[in-house]
């Protein structure tokens, strides 16, 4: 796990949402739909808490957490910029793992947008897991993110020399028997676990939560480069939100989940 804080110590994880806007404005609206009308909302894994200030804004109460102490104090610095210090409950650095700062059924809502897909060994996946499922109400929506195996073949038969060592069938085939990636270049993206699609909701199930959706959180428009997506707000405010709407609705497709860079399981605690 040192290799994950790494890796964040030197990537800029807020820019990235901001620079792939998608991403973050699919889960959203997604986000926005199930969760109470208020009530206190813990952000697990939270990286530089892009979303918890955005919940912070939508009157949520909020505790944030994250593994690496670098995001944690980049989220902090946000909180007081935007000035949403009071509706912040606490900033922890924390294990996804294991959340022993918090009491049983402590969070109305949850969410985990990082934790699993860095998580290599299945025994930290379910522990993971267990803990969102012990810190969240009974009924509570929990929104979590996973990286796909499928869009990770693609990646790598596309830029096989920037993702090495699936630059060769063998260890493309280990890949795809496993889910573990872990880059050769060092200071790439941090080692992952990638899920099979059709492994997601009996995994999620396994552990005490019944699905509601999984959603494609690039939708139809994860490969847009900055000019695309700017000439759509050129056209003005009525078709670019006939343009968004679609988005929203093509992320529900399910014949689109393997082309997404990340998915959004929406379920809730049983």
């Amino acid at each position: 796990m040192d290799k994950v804080i790494d890796y964040y110590n030197r990537f800029d994880e807020w820019g990235r949402l901001d620079r792939e806007p998608i991403e973050f404005l699919v889960n959203w609206h997604f986000i926005s739909k199930y969760l109470p009308k208020q009530g206190h909302v813990l952000d697990n894994g939270a990286g530089p808490g892009k979303y918890s200030c955005e919940l912070a804004r939508q009157g949520y109460d909020v505790t944030l957490t994250d593994f690496t102490p670098r995001l944690v104090e980049i989220a902090s610095d946000k909180v007081r910029e935007f000035n949403l210090t009071e509706r912040f409950q606490a900033l922890h650095v924390a294990d996804a793992r294991n959340l022993n700062v918090f009491s049983d059924q402590q969070f109305d809502a949850s969410l985990m947008l990082g934790p699993l897909y860095h998580l290599q060994e299945e025994l930290d996946r379910i522990a993971a897991v267990q803990e969102l499922y012990r810190v969240t109400k009974r009924g509570g929506y929990v929104f979590v993110a996973f990286m796909t195996r499928t869009r990770h073949l693609t990646t790598s038969l596309m830029y096989p020399k920037q993702w090495q060592p699936n630059d060769n069938m063998h260890d493309i085939s280990t890949f795809l028997e496993t889910g573990v990636f872990n880059h050769r270049d060092e200071g790439r993206f941090t080692g992952a676990y990638y899920f099979n699609i059709d492994e997601i909701n009996g995994f999620m199930e396994a552990h005490g939560f019944e699905r509601v959706k999984l959603i494609a959180s690039s939708s139809i428009a994860g490969s847009f480069t900055s000019e695309q997506f700017d000439y759509w707000r050129s056209c003005g405010d009525q078709e670019f939100n006939q343009v968004m709407d679609l988005i929203y609705q093509e992320a529900e497709n399910p014949y689109i989940l393997g082309t997404s860079s990340h998915l959004l399981y929406i379920g809730r605690r049983k």
